[in-house]
Parts: structure tokens; C-alpha cells; sequence
């Protein structure tokens, strides 16, 4: 459907977690909410696994020094159906705005790197998971299904769409957005270092630089969106919280990777870089039909007949069916898909017709 809302403020959240705190992380994202919100803005962004925060100890640690780290980390990752993520929600039916957000999710005894786009009145209108987490997340999380492909939702402000750190450079992964018609794209990214503390044989590819100033704007420019990418800022504490206790006394200083970015269709820049440091939101305004020109000459829209593409040499084959280890032999013979993730894991449970208020922390049903 077309948009009916063309122009309009967005914000990106470049700061810091609410690191191994579950409730903390939850007060932050309402407050950037609602900030949002205030400012007048349609949607927000937040970064990959902002709550509680992405797990870069994975990096820097062996086995025996991570298991503390993973099992505090598991025990303040968040569950879609929780009371946690209900006051997120009702957060974003309060300031009537499109929510995109990266979380740790929990969901049976595994974790996921999840990513949810929340519309104003609340409901969850899309669920994904990072399809393959990249090398040591491997070890914590787990991998999304068929149904985690589906990253482009059609809403009133556009076609609305958000990947997973490396899923921004992966060629399928863009062009399927690409093709479903993808106008406005979060590029969540989580903590990187800077450039000046790359050692051989780390590639180029791991530093925060090449994420923000170039796989962000490739991204905008192959696929003519608008690119909002927030990352995550880590102070000296957050480091320390990040490191196992019998070396924070070696920890002087966080990685401070704010890179968060801005991006028109065409790949220049929206909005002034930031401070490594600074922690708020970033706003844009919005105009879709700044994408016409982009779209226009290299349209990629394989299945809608764009004219850039193709489809009689070169087709992207996509089985979207979310896939379980339990198949009811019935429901294959009626011809039903299984259960989607995002109705499995709770997410499509209705919010409170109540009246809410907010308490400071978030808001609650009004008595």
C-alpha cells in the first residue's frame, strides 16, 4: 500500500545499555521513547541486542572466563510475552510511534538475536531473528527460521524494514528488501572498535568505521532507502561490567563506539556525524519521494516487475515457512503452515484496553 504519512521526523538512538540489567534496559528504552515522542518523531531506532545490551565479552574472553557472563546475561535477556516487553509496547501506543528493536530473547532455554518493529498502537507487526549469528555469537545464540526472512512490513509511514549487523552486507538479505519495495531501513549495528586499535590479522571488515561509513551508505545506495543506523556507546564502567571480574583493574577506559549514522536514498549523509560519546537521539525529517530518482533509474523490485532486475536469468529463491522440530502430520495434510514465531513466542497478544498512565518507569494500567 502507498504510504499515506511522506514526510516525517525519524530519530536513531546512539547510547549506552542498561549492561546485565534487564529493568534498567527496559527504563532506558522507554525514556528514549518517549523522548521521541516529545520531538514529534514517527519512529525510533535502536541498535542490535540493546537490551541488555550486545554481549562483546564474547569477543575478548575464553570459555571459563565467559560462563559467568553468558549466565547473568541469559537470566536479564528479555521474553516477548514478558510484563518487560508489554510496557515497551504500551511505551509506543503512548507516543503513537513506529518502534524498531533489537533485543536479547529469550525463548525456551535458547537465546536470539531478535529484532521487533512495534506500531503506534502498539502491536507487534513484525518479529525477526538474525538468520546466522556472526562467528563467536554462534556460541550464544541461536540461528532464525524461515519466518525471520520476512524483515519489511508496509505501514502508514512507508515500507518499513530492519536487518541484523553483517545481514546488512549480505547480498540476499538485500536484495529480498530490495525487492519487496523496502523506502526506510534500520541498520541496527551493535559495539565496534575504532580503526586505531586494529591488530593483524583482524580483518578491516571488524571495526566500527567500515560498518557506519560504508556497508550503511552501500546499503542505501544499492537499495535507494532511507538508512538509520544506530550503534551502541560503551563507557569505562560498561567495559568493566563487560570484562571478567578478576581483570576490570586492568579496564581505563570504554571503547566509547558511538558511530551511529544517517543516510538518504542515495547514500549522502542526512544528518551531522555525532560524538563518539554523546549519547541521545539523532533526527532526521523524512521525505520518501527523495527516493524517486534513486529508485527510478535502478529499480530492484524482482517480483513487482522493477525494471532493474531480471527474473528470466536471475531469481533469489526464499522459503519462508517457519520450520519446527515437532511437523503434526494433520496440519501437513490440510495444507496449514505451522504457527508463525511471532504468534509462538506471544508477541501477538493484544495490550490492555485499560487507560495507562506512566509511573517513571514505564506505563501502567490506571485503577
Amino acid at each position: 500500500m502507498p504510504a499515506t504519512i511522506r514526510q516525517y521526523k525519524a530519530a536513531c538512538v546512539q547510547a549506552e545499555p542498561g549492561w546485565f540489567d534487564l529493568e534498567k534496559s527496559v527504563q532506558i528504552t522507554i525514556k528514549y521513547i518517549n523522548e521521541a515522542g516529545r520531538k514529534g518523531c514517527r519512529l525510533v531506532a535502536f541498535p542490535e541486542t540493546w537490551i541488555p545490551g550486545y554481549p562483546y565479552w564474547q569477543w575478548k574472553v575464553n570459555f571459563q572466563d565467559s560462563l559467568p557472563l553468558l549466565k547473568k546475561y541469559r537470566m536479564n535477556s528479555l521474553r516477548s510475552d514478558s510484563d518487560e516487553m508489554q510496557r515497551i509496547r504500551s511505551a509506543a501506543r503512548m507516543n503513537k510511534i513506529y518502534v524498531s528493536m533489537g533485543y536479547s530473547e529469550i525463548d525456551g532455554h535458547s537465546l536470539y538475536m531478535a529484532q521487533i518493529i512495534i506500531d503506534p498502537r502498539g502491536d507487534v507487526i513484525n518479529h525477526r531473528r538474525k538468520i546466522k549469528p556472526t562467528h563467536v555469537e554462534r556460541l550464544v545464540f541461536g540461528e532464525g527460521t524461515g519466518d525471520s526472512l520476512d524483515s519489511v512490513v508496509d505501514t502508514e509511514i512507508g515500507k518499513l524494514g530492519h536487518l541484523n549487523c553483517w545481514e546488512n552486507m549480505n547480498p540476499f538479505l538485500k536484495a529480498h528488501a530490495a525487492a519487496l519495495g523496502e523506502q526506510i531501513h534500520v541498520a541496527a549495528w551493535p559495539v565496534y572498535p575504532p580503526a586505531t586499535t586494529l591488530k593483524y590479522p583482524d580483518p578491516y571488515t571488524n571495526i566500527a568505521e567500515t560498518q557506519s561509513e560504508l556497508v550503511s551508505p552501500a546499503y542505501a545506495i544499492e537499495t535507494g532507502t532511507w538508512v538509520l543506523a544506530p550503534f551502541q556507546v560503551v563507557s569505562t564502567e560498561g567495559a568493566k561490567l563487560n570484562t571478567p571480574e578478576r581483570l576490570r583493574d586492568q579496564v581505563t577506559e570504554g571503547m566509547h563506539s558511538g558511530y551511529s549514522r544517517i543516510y538518504r536514498p542515495d547514500g549522502y549523509r542526512a544528518v551531522a556525524d555525532p560524538d563518539r560519546e554523546w549519547e541521545g537521539l539523532m533526527i532526521v525529517d523524512v521525505d520518501l519521494d527523495e527516493a524517486h530518482l534513486t529508485k527510478v533509474i535502478a529499480d530492484f523490485r524482482e517480483h513487482q516487475g522493477g525494471h532493474y532486475m531480471r527474473p528470466d536469468l536471475i531469481r533469489l529463491y526464499v522459503d519462508k515457512r517457519p520450520k519446527t522440530y515437532i511437523v503434526d502430520a494433520n496440519q501437513v495434510e490440510k495444507g496449514e503452515l505451522p504457527m508463525s514465531t511471532l504468534e509462538r513466542v506471544g508477541l501477538k497478544k493484544p495490550l490492555p484496553k485499560e487507560d495507562e498512565e506512566d509511573n517513571g518507569n514505564g506505563y501502567v494500567k490506571v485503577k
